[in-house]
């Protein structure tokens, strides 16, 4: 008897997402599809601990940019332009005089509107290179203490930590994380008076010590207490406790999925673990709900398009 060819994790994963996300995101999704499929492109976090004043210059002779203190400036044009937008098409049902009034209340609006990106940490730096530029940033380097310069990662990683906006003293819980980007970036804030570091995986939170070491003066590591608990019974460990909480869930890692064989949760041996992923999800939400203080903060974030994974939990 013969057996039938195995079908490649990537290609199973690739079928699905355009089975669903076609449906979800319309016309969008080709050019999505070409994204996911791209080769990765990072994003260099500075670190903060590290002697480097030197790297942002070096890092802006390659024409790279530091995409958060662009994005208040950008969130404005934004705002302006979608203000414009609506008065353009407010001007459409009225006239002559109507006209020139909407369009000015409308760009007085969009000029008071305070920017979307006002409470982003400015000690937080993060440099990209332009879209269309695919050169790769060189290997991190040591200073004179051993700490490296910047951490290379998903730019779109940092983005929840820069949701959680930490304020001075703020005790901060990162319940899934593991393999410590979000970790470091939260501490790069300079605001975490105390950080709880936690993921289930022991052989991931090993990984998330070495990151700590690498980049973390001693001091400021004293401050982080990793651990390795099931991250749904957290109440159960420390419940109502944190000012800040970040929920960065397993989820399916669309990019991973369509690229990698290694690990792929599409792996039909994984099936059934990837159809519980929103249970899991959901439970780890209403943990880290569970473990902030009242009126303290959630957030909630995934690196999938799935509605399921997203919407679909938090709602």
């Amino acid at each position: 008897a013969t057996t039938a060819p195995r079908i490649p994790s990537t290609r199973l994963a690739l079928h699905h997402f355009d089975t669903s996300y076609s449906l979800h995101l319309g016309t969008l999704w080709p050019s999505v599809r070409a994204g996911l499929l791209c080769e990765q492109k990072y994003g260099a976090l500075l670190n903060n601990f590290a002697a480097a004043d030197h790297v942002p210059q070096e890092l802006e002779l390659l024409n790279a940019t530091d995409f958060v203190s662009e994005a208040p400036q950008k969130a404005q044009q934004w705002q302006q332009g979608a203000a414009v937008g609506k008065a353009a098409r407010g001007c459409q049902e009225g006239c002559g005089e109507d006209r020139t009034v909407i369009q000015a209340e409308m760009m007085t609006q969009a000029e008071m509107s305070p920017p979307l990106c006002a409470s982003i940490s400015s000690k937080i730096k993060c440099y990209t290179f332009p879209r269309g530029d695919i050169t790769r940033f060189r290997p991190a380097r040591p200073d004179a203490l051993g700490l490296l310069d910047y951490y290379l990662m998903d730019a779109a990683s940092l983005l929840p930590v820069l949701a959680l906006n930490v304020q001075p003293g703020d005790f901060v819980l990162d319940l899934c994380a593991a393999p410590g980007g979000k970790t470091l970036a939260l501490l790069q804030t300079g605001f975490c008076g105390h950080l709880a570091a936690n993921d289930v995986s022991v052989s991931r939170t090993k990984r998330l010590y070495q990151i700590l070491h690498s980049y973390v003066p001693r001091e400021v590591r004293d401050t982080v207490s990793v651990t390795s608990y099931d991250g749904r019974d957290w109440d159960q460990v420390e419940g109502g406790t944190f000012h800040k909480v970040l929920v960065d869930v397993p989820c399916t890692t669309d990019r991973h999925s369509a690229m990698e064989e290694d690990n792929n949760i599409f792996h039909k041996r994984r099936t059934k673990e990837r159809q519980m992923l929103p249970m899991l999800q959901l439970q780890l939400l209403m943990a880290g709900i569970l473990a902030v203080k009242p009126g303290g903060e959630v957030v909630y974030s995934t690196c999938s398009l799935s509605p399921l994974q997203n919407e679909c939990v938090v709602e």
